[in-house]
């Protein structure tokens, strides 16, 4: 079972994560691409990462923005070090920001 971090925690690793924000016991970015197909190969990309890791991200896709919210399920709902470090994964993918 995942071990929940605590906020201070979240919030430190957050300074590594532009954007990225902890509300409702989850981490959240919003992506803006230049068009559909950028936003897709970006979830393709991203989805072999979380797939690698056996950690995959709760997301939404409409057009050209890709909503990403990362939470652990076996760490009761609430964020882990597997979530920052999906995380930092994700952010490092990103050519948006």
């Amino acid at each position: 079972m995942a071990i929940a971090l605590r906020q201070a925690k979240i919030m430190q690793e957050l300074t590594k994560l532009p954007g990225w924000v902890f509300r409702r016991n989850a981490l959240a970015k919003e992506f803006k691409f230049g068009s559909f197909r950028e936003a897709l190969s970006f979830m393709v990309r991203v989805g072999f990462e979380a797939e690698a890791m056996n950690h995959h991200p709760e997301w939404t896709n409409v057009y050209n923005r890709v909503a990403v919210r990362l939470n652990t399920h076996d760490g009761g709902g609430k964020v882990t070090a597997k979530d920052v470090a999906l995380a930092g994964k994700i952010q490092a993918i990103s050519w948006v920001g």
